[in-house]
């Protein structure tokens, strides 16, 4: 049964309504959740990059990866659960685990399925909620990973038009 139903939020996936890279991130987090979720992408064998800058680099320690002097450039992490959808982590802070999705590639049900998946390998991984935020309305999530109910949920009444 899948955990959110392509009719119900659509609304939610549409580039022109919510910004093409809605911000989803893991709240509270530590150093710790962020070596959790490079060992899930390691233990589930997801296609990744990891890169500072224009330089490609094996992935590293997530501590060494957060801590970089203050005028480096922030290292990402590309992840691909699939081979049609890419998560873009960023590593800005320790506090909290960031990642970027394009919601052009999160079109219809079966890839809302694999994005609810991947929502819900981190969110049972770390034990945390996972939201999603319009792209630049941080601190309003639409949907997330909801640990007490192990599945995405929604959190916003959806937009109807």
């Amino acid at each position: 049964m899948a955990d959110l139903l392509w009719d119900d939020v659509k609304c939610f996936f549409d580039p022109h309504l919510m910004g093409s890279l809605p911000d989803v991130r893991v709240p509270d987090a530590s150093v710790q959740d962020w070596q959790a979720v490079l060992d899930l992408v390691a233990e589930k064998g997801w296609k990744c990059q990891y890169s500072e800058g224009e330089t490609v680099l094996p992935v590293p320690r997530a501590e060494a990866a957060l801590s970089r002097p203050a005028d480096a450039e922030c290292p990402d992490l590309r992840v691909w659960p699939t081979a049609d959808v890419l998560a873009i982590f960023r590593f800005h802070a320790d506090d909290e685990v960031d990642f970027d999705v394009d919601l052009r590639e999160l079109q219809g049900q079966d890839r809302l399925d694999v994005f609810c998946g991947f929502l819900r390998e981190i969110g049972r991984r770390l034990g945390k909620p996972v939201l999603m935020d319009p792209e630049g309305d941080y601190g309003h999530p639409v949907l997330g990973f909801d640990v007490e109910a192990d599945r995405v949920v929604l959190l916003a009444d959806p937009q109807v038009r």
